[in-house]
């Protein structure tokens, strides 16, 4: 009998690391347009409010086609396999990032952003699902871990391009870079389940409307989503319009890059923290309710505190990072409470309708900020973010925990 691999080797395989540098470019270009929302802009010609409205009506086109591709990259991935949605989804958000840097007007911006969402969707819920399926289940969560973490740190390479060069090189970039990884053809062996599967006579692969026959697959499937909402009210509330929460607070000189940037730097470590942890503890599920009450006092902090100068400002958005770093728990989750036929349906849709869910979320805060109502985007704020923290907390109780749990199973459809 050949002796097992060493555990590194196990783990550090080409599906984790195609896997990790997908979302690395993935993470780069989806947070890229935080980066350079406002000098894009302002070169298009918008300033004050249109600046503001255009910018998040732009972020919803995007948040819509990640809606749209979590669907697709979801089917596909358990009728066609894993491996194949990885590399089309690559495909695909490089070309819009590059078709991005040609934008001229909102209307064919908004058209890319649409265009790169749907690629940007496939990446990471294939990517962990392969992962999680290659890997032995003890050690699935360092495999999942080093996803998300190396993925995350991409938003700190958009953040040192954007210092250096006009906003449409940054897409050109980013869409060069994508396509340099489907040039490296690394050679990525589908996972043993899906294949067993897909020669399985009488399974059902990849129907989504099956999440809606069965009570407990629909159950299972709501809470998947719910708990992910707090972090796409930070990323794409509080992080992506940082500087208009400065202005509120008096400080001059917020940029929206050095926001994301503190932000991402606490999401890595928030990532890598939360992966270890769940490690230790032997459950996903514990490492969620730590994470979600962190990140209640990292909100109020955020809209509460008085900060004297810019820095301390950024110290908060790096706070908040930290405290949605359960990204990686919480797609992990979404993979393994599901049987392989559905898995890569479940662990693809679930992180992108949750940032889907920044359209209604976007357009609650932009109703709510609006002197009609609030007239604050700091009471916008407090109201939009406590809802999504307590459907957050209902969501996640009850929840099944999934860590030890052999995810060679198929679902009875």
């Amino acid at each position: 009998m050949t002796a097992p691999a060493p555990t590194t080797q196990r783990i550090m395989n080409a599906a984790v690391i195609v896997a990790a540098l997908g979302y690395f470019v993935d993470i780069y270009d989806l947070l890229l347009f935080g980066f350079v929302r406002v000098k894009s802009l302002q070169d298009l010609g918008f300033q004050g409010q249109a600046l503001t409205d255009t910018g998040i009506s732009l972020l919803n086109w995007q948040m819509a086609g990640m809606l749209l591709g979590g669907l697709i990259w979801g089917i596909l991935g358990d009728k066609k396999g894993r491996v194949r949605v990885l590399y089309f989804s690559i495909f695909l958000y490089s070309i819009a990032n590059i078709l991005n840097g040609f934008a001229t007007s909102a209307t064919d911006y908004a058209i890319f952003r649409f265009m790169a969402g749907i690629g940007l969707a496939g990446e990471l819920g294939a990517g962990i699902t392969l992962v999680s399926e290659v890997l032995p289940r003890e050690k699935r969560g360092y495999g999942t871990m080093l996803v998300a973490s190396i993925g995350l740190s991409g938003a700190l390479l958009a953040w040192v391009i954007d210092q250096f060069f006009p906003w449409r090189t940054c897409y050109f970039v980013g869409g060069g870079l994508g396509l340099m990884l489907l040039l490296l053809r690394i050679s990525v062996s589908e996972s043993g389940m899906f294949q067993q599967v897909k020669t399985a006579v009488g399974v059902s692969r990849g129907n989504f409307l099956s999440l809606f026959t069965s009570w407990d697959r629909f159950s299972r499937f709501v809470r998947c989503l719910l708990i992910g909402f707090p972090t796409w009210y930070v990323v794409g509330v509080l992080i992506t319009l940082a500087p208009e929460f400065g202005h509120a607070k008096g400080l001059s000189g917020i940029t929206g890059g050095n926001a994301i940037a503190a932000c991402y730097t606490g999401l890595i470590l928030g990532d890598i923290g939360s992966g270890l942890l769940s490690q230790y503890l032997k459950s996903r599920l514990k490492v969620m309710w730590i994470f979600l009450t962190l990140d209640v006092f990292a909100v109020i902090y955020y809209l509460a505190g008085n900060f004297s100068t810019p820095a301390s400002f950024y110290v908060a958005h790096f706070l908040l990072g930290i405290s949605v770093g359960f990204w990686v728990i919480f797609v992990t989750i979404g993979a393994e409470q599901f049987g392989t036929n559905l898995r890569a349906t479940v662990a693809t849709s679930v992180p992108n309708f949750a940032r889907g869910m920044l359209v209604p979320i976007g357009a609650s805060f932009k109703w709510l900020k609006d002197p009609a109502a609030t007239g604050s985007v700091i009471t916008a704020a407090w109201i939009i973010g406590t809802v999504c923290l307590v459907i957050a907390f209902l969501a996640l109780y009850g929840m099944k925990e999934t860590f030890s749990d052999d995810l060679d199973y198929v679902e009875t459809v």
